[in-house]
């Protein structure tokens, strides 16, 4: 009997090794973009500070790898009775075949010593990170604290992966120092109005068409959430990301100020993708096919590479204190 025969009539399908890697979500990878920035930062801000930049740059991103696949593969296994209710995570080969538990917990630890290996290889920052990465993996995912189930604090804690890539990219430049802390905040929250968006687009789709009862099956956080409030955590981790930004840009290099229009742009129309249906928000790792956000991150690279290289002192001049006198 073939395995489409199996799942037709209901007789449960032994996951093979195909299974297995699905769990992985290896195309998940693109996801580690967001290493490249900390990399151009550092770069930047610090200059190269390490005699071994070509190792440091494969053993980083292959550790960042590792790390997430270790987390995608116990969030998918932990998540198997609740993903069975949302209408395209009931696809997934934790759901649709029988694994072995044995299996995708060795499967996890050996990832995790793989990536905490690789980091420590590359240097001391980028193991911290790496612990930080495993550490948010299992607070994320496995009872009784299970962030992922509390509203807010799913989000809060889930975005924090976008700071530890920007950590492990500055790592493979300076290994040396961290990021100034307003870029790891404006990170942070930046990510955190990624999560909110996606969730919210959830929200209204799976509402929909499925109705507010599927949807708390689905995830118990969403008992809590709603429109009203999802949206509203959009706008604030969205104003808090720019206020940090603002913070860095400000301090380190004023040119960098006219990248901010750009900024509020791609924000603005990212939440519009969430709240359409169908959105690209839901699946953060599938945005590179999306032309319209894509174009706007180009045009952010192009700002930026402009003001990197040419020095504006008429900025300097605004961003100082003036007062119009008026005697």
């Amino acid at each position: 009997m073939t395995t489409m025969e199996r799942e037709m009539i209901g007789v449960p399908v032994q996951a093979g090794i195909r299974q297995y890697l699905a769990i992985l979500r290896l195309d998940h990878s693109t996801k580690h973009v967001f290493i490249l920035p900390g990399i151009v930062l550092a770069y930047l801000l610090r200059g190269i500070r390490t005699d071994h930049l070509l190792a440091s740059l494969v053993l980083g991103l292959a550790a960042a790898v590792c790390v997430a696949s270790a987390n995608y593969a116990i969030n998918e296994w932990l998540d198997r009775d609740y993903d069975k209710h949302h209408p395209t995570k009931s696809q997934r080969a934790a759901i649709k075949t029988t694994m072995n538990g044995k299996v995708v917990g060795l499967a996890w630890l050996f990832l995790i010593m793989t990536g905490l290996s690789l980091a420590l290889l590359s240097s001391r920052l980028a193991f911290a990170a790496a612990c930080l990465f495993a550490v948010q993996g299992i607070l994320y995912n496995v009872p009784p604290l299970r962030s992922k189930d509390r509203a807010y604090l799913d989000v809060i804690t889930e975005s924090i992966n976008n700071p530890i890539r920007l950590i492990i990219g500055w790592s493979i430049i300076d290994p040396t120092s961290l990021p100034p802390g307003s870029i790891i905040l404006c990170y942070w929250c930046g990510g955190a109005f990624l999560m909110a968006a996606k969730r919210l687009s959830e929200y209204r789709e799976i509402v929909a068409s499925h109705g507010t009862e599927v949807l708390s099956r689905y995830r118990a956080s969403f008992a809590t959430y709603d429109e009203v409030t999802l949206t509203a955590s959009c706008i604030g981790y969205s104003l808090f990301a720019v206020a940090f930004l603002s913070i860095f840009l400000d301090k380190y290099r004023i040119e960098y100020i006219l990248t901010m229009p750009v900024v509020v742009l791609l924000f603005t129309v990212y939440f519009m993708k969430a709240t359409s249906p169908g959105s690209s928000a839901q699946k953060p790792e599938k945005l590179f096919s999306d032309y319209s956000i894509m174009a706007i991150v180009l045009l952010l690279v192009a700002v930026f590479a402009f003001t990197s290289l040419v020095d504006l002192p008429i900025l300097g001049n605004i961003a100082g204190q003036h007062y119009i006198t008026l005697e």
